[in-house]
């Protein structure tokens, strides 16, 4: 069995993934990791791209056609040999030159090691940099934690941990968010790593706004599963705060319907709160069964 498997999703990347196999391998071998695969997951592209990166040494897992970025990397995790995993992308923005440096923290004892992106070409542009600002905050308040990068698609974590919550990760590019935030809700150690980020080869295959909205709600949904409680204080809390501001209106103006909309308002926000404490409870006894 191998030590190391590199996996490279790819969607029409003909352009770069010749560059990036002959990248990973100087960088595998700058890091003298002697035991390792590369595996391309080509996920159904218009292009050579399976072609070429088989020529170019790599192992390849083909998709018939185009499933998304994290079922790229499902299937390469059950294609893997290797029980740690390195995941990169194929466009050139990630210097495969810092796997060495990643590999290294991770032996320190980390869960998984996450390559922090920095430099010009990782702000990107007005509208994508405040909904990932939105994005990061959700997540450290969930967490708890702080997160200089929450959606790198460089990291370093064992093939065993992943294969174990695979079913809860996303399929689509909110993998690496959804695998950050299930790691920290579950107490594994994640550490950082500042990489230099790129310019992409090629064209993104990113649609912001309905990739935005699909992180969201996977976000929304894996904070459900782990703490539930989270969401349902939030919503009840707001429940109160529409309470107070109508019991208000209702006393300026000298209004029934505030006077009852306050009612009303507390009412929800006990009904919402013991459905967080039954959702809580539900997922302890799921968690017993589960040991």
């Amino acid at each position: 069995m191998v030590s190391v498997s590199v996996l490279v999703p790819s969607f029409n990347e003909e352009s770069s993934i010749s560059q990036t196999v002959s990248d990973l391998e100087a960088g595998m071998n700058a890091a003298a990791v002697d035991d390792y695969e590369i595996i391309v997951i080509d996920d159904g592209s218009t292009d050579d791209t399976k072609t070429i990166a088989g020529e170019s040494g790599a192992k390849v897992v083909a998709h018939v056609h185009n499933l998304g970025y994290g079922s790229a990397i499902k299937s390469g995790l059950r294609a893997a040999g290797g029980d740690t995993i390195v995941i990169i992308d194929a466009d050139g923005t990630y210097p495969a030159k810092s796997i060495g440096d990643l590999l290294e923290k991770f032996r320190e004892g980390y869960d998984m090691v996450v390559g922090a992106r920095r430099g010009i070409h990782y702000r990107g542009s007005h509208l994508k940099w405040p909904l990932r600002i939105a994005l990061r905050w959700l997540v450290e308040w969930v967490t708890g934690r702080e997160i200089p990068d929450i959606n790198s698609g460089f990291r370093v974590f064992a093939r065993e941990n992943a294969l174990n919550i695979q079913n809860q990760l996303s399929e689509g590019f909110s993998f690496t968010t959804t695998i950050t935030l299930i790691y920290m809700m579950t107490g594994k150690f994640v550490g950082y790593l500042p990489i230099d980020y790129d310019q992409r080869i090629g064209q993104s295959k990113v649609v912001l706004w309905r990739d935005s909205i699909k992180t969201f709600s996977y976000i929304l949904m894996t904070i459900l599963y782990y703490a539930p409680m989270k969401i349902f204080t939030v919503m009840s809390g707001l429940c109160v705060a529409i309470a107070g501001v109508s019991l208000a209106i209702g006393i300026v103006f000298e209004l029934t319907t505030g006077f009852l909309m306050a009612v009303g308002s507390l009412i929800a926000s006990l009904i919402v709160f013991a459905l967080g404490l039954l959702a809580e409870l539900l997922r302890q006894v799921i968690l017993n069964l589960k040991e």
